[in-house]
């Protein structure tokens, strides 16, 4: 099961969803290449999904739980504090990434995961039993612990057990307790109980992200722009005309504020274009040309190169 919900208004600007998803069978989930970045809470902890240029299998048992912030392309700026072309093509444990200068950066202090049952109280009682980012509690000024999840020790954890939320939070200190943790749904009392665990996962995640921008993470304004401009098929050197960009200022900044070059972030826009005219139900070579490509075999080639399947699979719905 997966379930994808808008961000709140004050960061739409920034991050394009927030997710979760339930593996329902031992399965493996193929990620292509959408020119985001995420921030995931899997079973082993939190880690970053960089931008990929390829297909990215990725094994998943049955009741592993994924919680993600997914940065719209070009939004994720410094965040992270390293240059994005370092993330390119991987999964890196936020607990590797170095610090960001001098100032902390991350979320605050969380105790261990454990395979100890979660907490599930004041929940909404939404109609079809899914708790979506609007039922969440407000984030604006209030600092979130995460009540849901308990510690390692024998006794159920309350909230006044939590170490407090300093002003500047820290992502380095969780790392270490939650590597190596795995918690699934057979952990949670109920299909419900999956989803209230995931919403305090996200609440924390959503506050330190919310922190960390506060403090000023700037993102390239022009990046919407190149993104925007690339995915209509014109070619880099007109894209750099049309911005006023000399070709070698376009890499410079493409590189920065997406991880890749002009080239390759072309060819990843244009093929979620293809993807999503697709999924909609538009014939393949309507897509071609619509999308970009030279004609159907372009589009066949070029799919087939950053998903590693075809076209007619990612649509279909097992795809």
């Amino acid at each position: 099961m997966y379930v994808e919900r808008p961000p709140t208004a004050d960061l739409a600007g920034r991050l394009a969803c927030v997710w979760h998803q339930v593996s329902e069978a031992d399965a493996t989930q193929l990620v292509v290449p959408d020119a985001c970045v995420d921030l995931i809470w899997g079973p082993e902890g939190l880690f970053v999904a960089g931008p990929d240029t390829g297909p990215m299998p990725t094994p998943m048992t049955s009741g592993d739980t994924f919680v993600g912030i997914r940065f719209r392309p070009g939004a994720v700026g410094a965040f992270f504090g390293v240059p994005l072309q370092e993330l390119r093509d991987q999964r890196v444990r936020l607990s590797d990434l170095p610090p960001l200068s001098d100032e902390r950066v991350g979320i605050f202090d969380l105790p261990p995961l454990s395979d100890e049952r979660v907490e599930v109280f004041d929940l909404p009682s939404p109609r079809d039993e899914r708790v979506g980012v609007a039922d969440l509690p407000s984030l604006s000024d209030e600092r979130l612990g995460v009540p849901d999840l308990p510690s390692l020790s024998d006794q159920p954890a309350r909230v006044s057990d939590f170490p407090p939320v300093h002003d500047q939070p820290d992502f380095s200190s969780l790392h270490s307790s939650l590597h190596g943790q795995r918690v699934r749904v057979p952990d949670l009392p109920s299909p419900r109980g999956a989803e209230a665990g995931a919403r305090g996962r996200l609440d924390a995640m959503l506050t330190a992200v919310r922190d960390r921008l506060a403090r000023g993470v700037p993102a390239d304004p022009a990046g919407a722009a190149i993104a925007g401009a690339l995915r209509t098929g014109r070619t880099v050197g007109e894209v750099a005309w049309d911005l006023g960009f000399s070709e070698r200022q376009l890499h410079r900044r493409s590189l920065a504020a997406f991880g890749y070059a002009p080239k390759i972030l072309q060819r990843v826009v244009r093929f979620q274009r293809a993807l999503t005219l697709a999924r909609a139900g538009v014939p393949l070579a309507e897509v071609a040309v619509t999308a970009g490509y030279a004609d159907q075999a372009h589009l066949s080639h070029d799919v087939k190169r950053l998903s590693g399947v075809s076209m007619r699979h990612l649509v279909s719905p097992a795809g």
